[in-house]
């Protein structure tokens, strides 16, 4: 396992924390850079706690404006201030979040020390944020509000050099950045080598898929589809099923079912009803449709890929 491409598990209970569980947050860490996904209240608290970097944090993805799933950013952005932060937060969000944050500044009068740069989130398949290694998505959920979760996937690596075949046909250095993105060698007197007898496949590109509060629905399947690790929603077991659609929630066989549709590696179940105490319910009841199935659990880390 990779331990370059990780989420954290800061919270995983749904709508009111209760004493053993906060609400939504994630911290997903690819190569050294930090995404907090939801900000429920406790949040901060729960970086401090199990030691994570919370000033390295430069893009916040706002699911939804329910608030156990922002209510804690504002005083993440207030803790920011008096830390001295200098540098741009990202904050990406439905709308309302923006006007939220700018009134409670405003009443009292707080001018941060740093820049911050809102980005409205309309739709699904809306591109959120990419570099030179990662993208993220927005996916369009299904709940009583606009509500969107986010599909972090890796972009293809370049092709790596066989050594051997460096040694075997003598390949100059300033050939290998073109090598690696797929041409051909040809060598001094003239034989075509293919890319196929000097190099070896990239590792496969990585994907995880955070689906946030929603009901069920198989409208995001494509697009989820083989990712390495899918966390999804499932607040209720399935005996509440007709509570979880009154709701726009999820049950854990549907989760199940969404996992198994999809063909994801591996299934994270969350937002659990403050209702349950007995959590391995939910990873057995999911386990007789898909079997790969976690708990998201408060400090848990799991490496994606």
């Amino acid at each position: 396992m990779s331990k370059d491409f990780r989420v954290h598990i800061l919270g995983c209970s749904a709508a009111i924390p209760t004493s053993e569980r906060h609400t939504t947050a994630q911290l997903l860490n690819y190569h050294n850079k930090y995404f907090l996904l939801d900000c429920a209240e406790g949040t901060q608290m729960q970086l401090r706690r199990l030691r994570l970097p919370m000033m390295k944090i430069n893009h916040i993805f706002i699911s939804h404006m329910h608030g156990d799933h922002y209510l804690g950013l504002p005083g993440l952005m207030f803790s920011y201030h008096l830390l001295g932060r200098t540098k741009t937060l990202n904050i990406y969000a439905p709308d309302g979040l923006k006007e939220i944050i700018e009134l409670q500044f405003r009443i009292s009068d707080l001018k941060t020390s740093y820049p911050i740069k809102y980005h409205l989130i309309s739709q699904g398949n809306q591109l959120l944020y990419e570099d030179t290694n990662i993208s993220v998505e927005a996916i369009e959920m299904h709940h009583r509000l606009k509500t969107y979760g986010f599909l972090f996937r890796e972009k293809p690596a370049l092709r790596n050099m066989r050594k051997d075949a460096i040694e075997k046909y003598n390949i100059p250095v300033e050939e290998i950045s073109r090598l690696k993105a797929g041409g051909d060698f040809v060598t001094p007197d003239g034989k075509l080598i293919t890319n196929d007898n000097i190099t070896i496949d990239p590792p496969p590109i990585r994907k995880y898929a955070f689906c946030s509060d929603t009901g069920y629905t198989e409208q995001y399947i494509d697009q989820i589809k083989n990712a390495d690790l899918l966390y999804h929603e499932a607040t209720f077991l399935h005996d509440k099923v007709d509570i979880a659609r009154q709701k726009t929630h999820c049950t854990t066989i549907d989760a199940a079912n969404i996992a198994q549709k999809a063909g994801v590696k591996q299934l994270m179940l969350g937002h659990y009803s403050a209702r349950y105490d007995d959590m391995k319910l939910f990873e057995e009841e999911a386990k007789t449709v898909f079997h790969n199935t976690i708990l998201a659990e408060e400090g848990l880390c799991i490496d994606i890929g």
